[in-house]
């Protein structure tokens, strides 16, 4: 049974504005809010717990669309349970899991195999990508959009058989997938071409530095151009996973509302916090695909946030052992942790005048599920599931391996002082994080959607469209 609470004298941040009120939460939804105190008569139940804010801001739970979490085939390297424990941890309070587990979630079967999994040991809400294949056109074409968040497109290497360069297969995936494509876009004939100039060079000695050298911006600007042309063709949603580069912003709008968009975009904490000056101290520990890059691509990353041609910010959280990324390059596999740090990262932005909360919350939680058409989420309204995070502004701490949560246990932030803690999360109106402390008695729940909305004709090349 969920406790009703009144969460009053807190700094509520939603839909761009921001007031010092309170809300009563009940039945696992946000019943009332209030601006300022509520009023003495109103009629709490005799069982309402108050918790005084203390004027810290209160969020809607951050919703991550883009995380792997590794379970079923990898869970040495992390699991359903514990990640989803840092990530509420961390105020994310619902997430989209990626398919390249194992076997691949290829299949409408297997993918009911994770949600299951997820009902018994997730304490966030979830939801799971169905993966797309070179072959598997019809299992996409039987998904329904209202319980499935989208398809997976890797045009770029990924484990498994998942990658798809088949051209009939592109092709058909952007006609007939009833779903939202989210496509990881990095071109993987230059990838190869590069990745054999290194091995000329440097043997198996290749630098983590060399990475963005071998995984491109060209890389990267041509399969998303490609990416992006396939979606206008064929008149499909198209959403551009971890954006990191500056010119792929070309490819992006920023002059229609959210919610029109039929092609997106987004950029991860790690491409707006690092560039490439980080690989000489962190080295492998940076390694994603794609790769962090120089100092003016994460600029113009962070202007493609704040001017609205990026959509939303995500994390690509993908633990691996801290022994599988001393590997060398060739071995060493991509991917970091980064969900329980991810909004307090971004808090670091705005103590440092770089975002303003507003647009953190904007791209953190209402965008998701505008994009995503998540039912009754990402917002502070009345009727919508209490799914919340109250954050301290004035509470520094210093990440180290007795306060990091993912099961690998290390982060790329270890060292890092971030000004900002995470104080208590609601999912679903359950108090499931206070002050270090977890309920683990109460599981997440899955996620559904809207489902399709009829597309409205897209703008030609040369009508909006910048290439």
């Amino acid at each position: 049974m969920t406790n009703p609470y009144y969460i009053h004298n807190a700094l509520i941040v939603n839909e761009g504005k921001r007031f010092s009120g309170g809300l009563f939460l009940r039945d696992g939804l946000i019943e009332e809010i209030f601006r300022g105190n509520a009023p003495a008569d109103f009629p709490f139940p005799a069982d309402v717990i108050k918790i005084d804010a203390k004027q810290k801001y209160l969020l809607p739970g951050v919703i991550d669309d883009h995380v792997h979490f590794r379970e079923p085939g990898l869970t040495e390297k992390g699991d359903i349970h514990t990640e989803s424990r840092a990530a509420i941890a961390g105020g994310v309070t619902s997430y989209m899991e990626m398919p390249n587990t194992f076997p691949n979630a290829t299949t409408l079967g297997i993918l009911e195999e994770k949600f299951a999994l997820a009902s018994e040991k997730s304490l966030a809400n979830y939801s799971f990508f169905l993966g797309a294949t070179n072959n598997n056109i019809t299992e996409l074409e039987s998904a329904d959009p209202g319980l499935i968040c989208g398809v997976k497109l890797f045009m770029g290497a990924s484990t498994g058989n998942m990658l798809v360069d088949d051209p009939e297969a592109l092709q058909a995936i952007f006609e007939r997938s009833p779903l939202l494509i989210v496509v990881h876009a990095e071109e993987e004939s230059i990838v190869q071409r590069n990745l054999g100039e290194f091995q000329s060079r440097y043997g198996d000695g290749i630098p983590a530095s060399a990475h963005p050298l071998i995984r491109t911006g060209e890389a990267c600007f041509i399969s998303s151009e490609k990416a992006v042309n396939l979606a206008l063709k064929h008149h499909s949603r198209l959403h551009l996973a971890h954006l990191s580069t500056a010119k792929e912003l070309d490819l992006l709008q920023n002059d229609i509302p959210l919610a029109e968009k039929m092609i997106t975009g987004e950029v991860c904490v790690h491409h707006l916090w690092f560039d490439d000056r980080d690989y000489r101290d962190l080295g492998s520990l940076i390694k994603w695909n794609p790769a962090i890059k120089g100092s003016k691509d994460r600029e113009g990353l962070f202007a493609g946030l704040l001017n609205n041609k990026i959509d939303l910010i995500a994390t690509d959280h993908a633990p691996h052992l801290k022994g599988q990324k001393d590997n060398p390059y060739k071995s060493c596999p991509s991917g970091g942790p980064l969900i329980q740090h991810a909004l307090v990262a971004m808090f670091g932005f705005f103590q440092l005048g770089k975002i303003s909360v507003e647009t953190i919350v904007e791209k953190m939680c209402h965008a998701p599920a505008t994009l995503y058409r998540i039912s009754n989420r990402g917002f502070i309204r009345n009727g919508y599931a209490a799914d919340l995070v109250l954050v301290d502004t004035d509470d520094p701490w210093t990440v180290a391996p007795e306060n990091i949560l993912y099961k690998c246990g290390w982060s790329p932030f270890e060292g890092v002082t971030f000004k900002s803690r995470v104080v208590q999360t609601w999912v679903n109106g359950n108090l499931v994080y206070d002050q270090g402390n977890f309920d683990e008695s109460v599981k997440g729940e899955r996620l559904v959607f809207s489902g399709p909305h009829p597309p409205d004709p897209l703008p030609q090349k040369g009508e909006g469209w910048h290439f």
